[in-house]
């Protein structure tokens, strides 16, 4: 493993790279050189991770899927020169759009695929329920501030993300209408792990779930429903997201 610093450097220069090949003239659909940059990027970050992610590696699907969905049209237009780069983004209302390894990473370690259905708990922009969508048959996608969740459901019916469906409600108590789950996300930070979603993960399923306050030191966490119906869980990283609203989730 490369030291920490050299590692940073280097990412560092894979996202410069990425500015560099920005193209305002480029018509919005062909961006491909910055989708490259940043897939190159988020190679480099998980390399660089913490020792509970290492060797990790993010699965060519999941890489080949975020090459192709237009993370450009996910964020307000003020931001879009920066829509490649391997950080997270504001989309207004306090939110934001998360940084492309941490979408990565995350639709990596629920470990779905083909025939699966996956809840993810704060739609926010849509773009972490487009790049789930040509992974599964379904997402189910939960958003508590109804402007962004009117907002999303509209930008992923235009963009043809058809297996995506939408809903305005508490993410904390899941959709038990569509349960179970053999993967969820949760996008924001919850103060603990909410039992409604780990009642709704399917066994043999996986969540991952940024725990801790808003001030306080947050980790990336991996639930796992075994066959037996047993639960595991594992801290992977620290991270930083907004917090969950509602529910129990302060």
């Amino acid at each position: 493993m490369r030291p920490l610093a050299q590692c940073q450097a280097l990412l560092a220069a894979v996202l410069a790279s990425a500015a560099a090949v920005i193209s305002t003239s480029a018509p919005a659909q062909d961006r491909l050189a910055e989708r490259a940059a940043m897939i190159e990027a988020i190679k480099l970050h998980a390399r660089s991770a913490p020792s509970a992610v290492e060797g990790q590696g993010i699965d060519a699907a999941v890489l080949k899927t975020m090459g192709k969905v237009p993370r450009h049209s996910f964020v307000p237009e003020q931001q879009r020169s920066a829509a490649y780069l391997d950080r997270p983004l504001p989309i207004g209302y306090g939110q934001t759009i998360s940084q492309p390894f941490i979408v990565a990473l995350m639709t990596d370690l629920i470990n779905v695929g083909p025939g699966d259905v996956v809840l993810e708990v704060g739609t926010g922009s849509g773009y972490q329920a487009a790049v789930l969508s040509p992974l599964v048959a379904k997402v189910y996608s939960i958003e508590i501030i109804p402007e962004l969740g009117k907002r999303a459901a509209a930008r992923l019916k235009e963009l043809r993300f058809d297996n995506v469906e939408v809903k305005v409600d508490d993410g904390y108590y899941g959709w038990r209408a569509h349960a179970p789950f053999n993967g969820i996300v949760v996008t924001a930070a919850a103060s603990h792990i909410p039992s409604p979603l780990v009642e709704q993960l399917a066994k043999g399923g996986r969540m991952v779930v940024p725990v801790g306050g808003p001030f306080a030191t947050q980790f990336l966490m991996l639930i796992e429903k075994r066959r037996d119906g047993s639960i595991t869980t594992r801290q992977l990283l620290p991270v930083s997201f907004v917090p969950l609203r509602g529910g129990r989730a302060r």
